[in-house]
């Protein structure tokens, strides 16, 4: 079982595998709220690319959600904060979701035998699940717009740290490695870590600071929401 990092959805194709398991993750804050939304009773979520595919589907009846740049758009009553998702409104119910990063992450790895979620809320059993799995794994960072963020990796690094004292397990590549190394300096205070870094603060202007502590909350949710075709579904 061999793990890689790639650091954003741009450079997924240099890391696709036919049999490996993915991990898509987008921890501020769309992988976290989608792990939330599970974990509080939502029955099936559909992540799309663009805001256009969301409000069809609007149209169409779903619940529809779309975020970008942090703040919700205009004409739809849920983004990516996970506290939209911790309410009975959600339960039993069919969501569709776009966002700024973590759904192009799910679209550019559609083809992949395996995609699952991914955030701090449900390490430990992402990371039990894929023990079990003994297959090669791809951690895709959603990033920025395409760009490489800290929360991300520091995620990746936290998968790798908790796997790598298994002898079955390597990560042999550099981003791997660095992860790693990153999420040692940063685990006695992740919050304080990510202080300076750029998504931390934009969201801080939205006076968001209370979403970014949950997400880097461990463990909160033991569900692994997964893609079904064109759906996410709770394992």
């Amino acid at each position: 079982m061999n793990i890689e990092v790639c650091y954003s959805p741009q450079s997924y194709h240099l890391f696709h595998k036919p049999d490996a398991v993915v991990v898509v993750i987008d921890v501020f804050r769309a992988t976290s709220a989608i792990v939330t939304a599970f974990y509080n009773g939502v029955s099936k979520m559909i992540p799309v690319a663009t805001i256009e595919e969301a409000k069809e589907y609007q149209k169409n009846g779903f619940l529809a959600a779309a975020e970008r740049d942090g703040e919700v758009v205009e004409g739809f009553e849920l983004g990516n904060s996970p506290f939209g998702y911790m309410n009975n409104k959600i339960k039993g119910k069919t969501i569709a979701i776009s966002t700024t990063n973590g759904t192009q992450a799910i679209e550019v790895s559609k083809h992949a035998s395996k995609i699952i979620i991914g955030s701090f809320l449900n390490l430990d059993v992402v990371c039990d699940y894929l023990l079990a799995q003994e297959k090669d794994v791809v951690l895709l960072c959603a990033g920025w717009k395409n760009k490489f963020n800290l929360e991300d990796t520091l995620f990746a690094g936290a998968v790798i740290e908790k796997l790598s004292h298994h002898n079955s397990v390597t990560y042999n590549c550099d981003s791997a490695i660095a992860s790693k190394h990153l999420f040692n300096l940063a685990k006695p205070d992740l919050f304080s870590f990510l202080s300076a870094s750029s998504h931390r603060q934009r969201l801080a202007k939205l006076d968001l600071e209370r979403d970014i502590q949950y997400c880097l909350t461990l463990n909160q949710c033991s569900v692994i929401p997964f893609l079904e075709g064109k759906y996410l579904v709770k394992m």
